[in-house]
């Protein structure tokens, strides 16, 4: 990559910059540097120094970036829940129907993003590659996003790869550190640790955990009698998970953690100490930086919602399992800090969970503030998260990866899981962060290489009971061995009494998983091959996630995998 312009945009001024020239001027330095790191890397920083107060309106670094019909774009969407995969260099990136915008724009990107939904115009958040090769990558990452969103733009009709921040709207008087990019090239391995040592951010201190959580099969009808009656059949099978987590439903209202319903008549520390005794962690779900409208805090703390310019409160997103919309609250009220820490001392300390499973982060950045962009309060937010939890695990969930990282112990890295294969009616909306299992796999294979970089990679749940499932046997077992392979957060919903010895014995042997290794992860046209070696052995894992069959060539002839079958090979 070679940068061919870079500008800066503020108070109705547009300025040219020259790669590694500063600029001097009455009202603003720019400090623009460039300098070679290790082999095959370099790394590109732009700092603005103003000397008086000014009103940014963007900056960017256009390089040149020659692409090929062979070549795959990597393109990580904007939250744990966006599509994030290896695209065609004449492929689009749809953005979401208008009739969809009132309920779901706020889910992602759509609000500040100018989709153009054209053929070779792609978009990545943070991070992005060029696969030139089947070990060959082109990388670009940003190393500062806790300023701002880093927006990575391949128009590969005109061989050209923009980088600019969202900044729009940004009131500056100090020193601001805009742009700090890694470019690199090698082979997967190699960008990818070059980039988060180059970040300094510690592996996970977390391994590989298994565990049990409420949703998938109860949603928010739960109680402490199915709770309990859960956690009886993983003890009396003495079945040896990590974490029993307690997901939503508890709660009389989202945003009102601390009022429990009635049917938790002894109340939420009592199934915490009874998790223990059977030897698990205690997780609980909460979503910190929302509230329903139904909330107490929605009706008694209207102050502390947050609101746009106009003083109108701003909706996070629409849940018609909830109260309808949703909103955000104001992260920098100190009542609502305040309030967040009463409710992680409670939870954590008075209530004795180990495990926070945090939702619908990025609500909390929805809208950027006069001095901060979005991403400044996302990176505050999880800062302010990660230091009132201190030692307690984190599994983050609907949060911009670049955020969290090193920030939190696990995270989300896809689409909730559907009971069916896809969600027809979400899909037709483009909706990007939909419900789906189909986009779940999407992003377990396209985000794999954050695994064990940047946290512990939760791909969702796998799916084994028969009822309250849509799923057919190969869709389920594809799931499984795709989440045991690409995923060391391994989850499931069921109620394992249900299950027939046949069942049992599936899900037993989850746990002979956790100790396998993954060399090399390639995907094309629905196909996926995992290269990988379990107790010695050399394997190869094989999924069609396509409508269709697939013939397969093999060192032995050929054979064919059925819609959304999985095989594995001896290599």
């Amino acid at each position: 990559m070679k940068i061919v312009k870079a500008q800066i945009k503020f108070n109705g001024e547009c300025i040219d910059l020259e790669a590694g020239k500063s600029v001097f001027r009455d009202d603003l330095f720019a400090d623009f540097i460039i300098q070679k790191e290790e082999e095959g890397s370099q790394r590109i920083q732009l700092t603005l120094h103003p000397k008086t107060p000014i009103l940014l309106e963007g900056i960017s670094i256009e390089f040149s970036q020659n692409y090929t019909s062979k070549d795959r774009v990597f393109c990580n969407g904007f939250q744990s829940w966006t599509e994030s995969r290896e695209y065609e260099t004449q492929e689009s990136i749809e953005g979401l129907r208008k009739l969809a915008s009132p309920l779901m724009e706020a889910y992602g990107d759509y609000g500040f993003y100018p989709y153009p939904n054209q053929a070779g115009i792609l978009h990545s958040w943070t991070y992005s590659y060029v696969k030139q090769s089947k070990d060959q990558y082109a990388f670009i990452g940003s190393l500062a996003e806790f300023t701002g969103y880093t927006l990575i733009v391949h128009d590969c009709n005109n061989n050209t790869l923009t980088v600019s921040k969202d900044c729009e709207g940004l009131n500056l008087d100090h020193s601001y550190p805009a742009l700090d990019l890694l470019i690199s090239s090698g082979s997967e391995k190699e960008v990818f640790d070059r980039y988060f040592e180059t970040m300094d951010i510690q592996k996970p201190k977390v391994d590989t955990a298994t565990g049990w959580t409420s949703w998938y099969y109860h949603y928010t009808k739960i109680s402490e009698a199915i709770i309990l009656d859960n956690l009886a059949a993983f003890e009396d099978q003495q079945i040896p998970i990590d974490f029993f987590q307690i997901d939503d439903g508890y709660q009389t209202a989202v945003g009102d953690w601390m009022s429990i319903k009635s049917n938790f008549p002894n109340g939420m520390a009592s199934i915490a100490t009874k998790i223990k005794t059977a030897n698990y962690k205690p997780g609980i779900w909460l979503a910190p930086f929302i509230c329903e409208k139904k909330s107490a805090i929605f009706k008694n703390h209207p102050d502390w919602i947050l609101r746009d310019a106009d003083g109108k409160m701003v909706k996070a997103g629409y849940n018609p399992g909830w109260s309808g919309f949703f909103y955000a609250l104001d992260f920098y009220k100190k009542e609502v800090q305040d309030y967040l820490r009463s409710v992680f001392l409670t939870v954590l300390n008075k209530w004795g969970y180990e495990m926070v499973k945090l939702d619908f982060l990025y609500a909390v950045a929805i809208i950027p503030r006069p001095h901060k962009t979005r991403g400044q309060v996302m990176s505050e937010a999880m800062t302010f998260l990660r230091e009132i939890i201190g030692q307690k695990l984190i599994l983050g969930c609907g949060v911009p990866l670049g955020s969290a990282f090193g920030k939190v112990d696990y995270c989300r890295i896809g689409a909730d899981v559907h009971t069916s294969w896809e969600h027809g009616l979400l899909k037709w909306l483009k909706n990007r962060e939909r419900v789906s299992t189909a986009l779940a796999v999407t992003n377990t294979v396209g985000r794999h290489h954050l695994n064990g970089r940047a946290f512990i990679n939760d791909p969702d749940v796998f799916i084994l009971r028969k009822d309250k499932n849509k799923l057919s046997p190969e869709q389920q077992q594809s799931l499984m061995l795709l989440n045991c392979l690409l995923g060391d957060l391994l989850f499931i919903s069921d109620n394992i009494k249900s299950y027939s010895p046949e069942q049992h014995s599936e899900y037993e042997a989850m746990f002979l998983w956790k100790d396998k290794k993954v060399q090399k992860v390639e995907e094309r046209n629905h196909l996926v091959e995992i290269h990988f070696t379990l107790e010695g052995k050399a394997l190869k894992a094989i999924f069609n996630f396509d409508k269709k069959e697939k013939t397969i060539a093999a060192q032995k002839g050929k054979f064919s995998l059925a819609p959304y079958e999985s095989i594995i090979l001896s290599v």
